[in-house]
């Protein structure tokens, strides 16, 4: 099979991470440390995750939506940490990415798209969960920056009368349209641009290549659906924080002021 490498094979590709370091030294960019870092983090964490499913795909289903549950909650922690001048940022991400699981898991097993097994939940929530966390991350910045930085425009629409809904709808659409673009640019050029890992890695394991493709446009709506839900959730929920119950806008002020 094309996608059996052994051991040996492996450690032969770390020539690639060589030539990496070497263009970093030859070019005085000093990320020798962090390329080696990140190359020996990301093959002990596979390896780790790789025993970790090999235990659980012997388990019962039950096993497996654990393990989806670990990965929606470890998400909305990611999230809290790379965006945590947003308030209640985790429980909106939590919230987001359970809703998300349950349209695109549901759309998915649910009208029997893929089998519902621990081989194709497990990645397939891995892949939902993945792609949408760095668009929430995104759209709950830029939900906060735009108010904060159109802070006159927005009181201005209050003191018309508009409610707070109203008066921050045409920022937050902004945000929200400023983290689904990159999504929607990707899906666009798949197949023209680039080969998705989803596609090349059944390729590689000796796929017909018309059957990775079927399960490719799967998975790539797969994201696009669950990156929509949570940028959708996530962008209106931190829109509600920032507005008090009697519509006055308070948007925390920036770390340097």
């Amino acid at each position: 099979m094309p996608s059996d490498i052994e051991w040996p094979e492996l450690a032969a590709s770390l020539v690639l991470v060589a030539v990496a370091v070497a263009l970093s030294m030859v070019r005085s960019l000093r990320l020798e440390r962090t390329i080696l870092w990140a190359s020996a983090r990301a093959a002990v964490q596979l390896l780790l995750v790789g025993f970790a499913l090999e235990a659980v795909f012997d388990r019962t289903i039950a096993w497996s939506w654990a393990w989806v549950f670990a990965m929606v909650a470890f998400a909305a922690d990611t999230v809290r940490r790379r965006a945590p001048e947003v308030p209640g940022v985790m429980m909106l991400s939590l919230v987001a990415f359970g809703a998300a699981a349950v349209v695109t898991l549901g759309v998915l097993f649910g009208l029997s798209v893929f089998p519902l097994e621990p081989q194709t939940l497990i990645p397939l929530a891995g892949m939902m969960v993945g792609n949408a966390m760095t668009a929430t991350v995104l759209v709950a910045r830029r939900v906060l920056e735009e108010l904060r930085d159109k802070r006159d425009e927005v009181e201005a629409r209050l003191a018309l009368g508009l409610p707070s809904a109203e008066a921050a709808q045409p920022y937050v659409r902004a945000a929200l349209r400023t983290a689904l673009i990159p999504q929607i640019e990707t899906t666009k050029s798949v197949g023209l641009v680039f080969l998705p890992g989803a596609m090349t890695g059944l390729i590689l394991a000796g796929v017909d290549p018309l059957d990775a493709v079927r399960v490719q446009i799967a998975v790539m709506y797969l994201v696009l659906g669950s990156v929509a839900t949570t940028v959708t959730i996530v962008g209106l929920g931190v829109q509600r924080r920032l507005f008090t119950a009697d519509h006055r806008l308070t948007v925390p002020a920036r770390p340097a002021d």
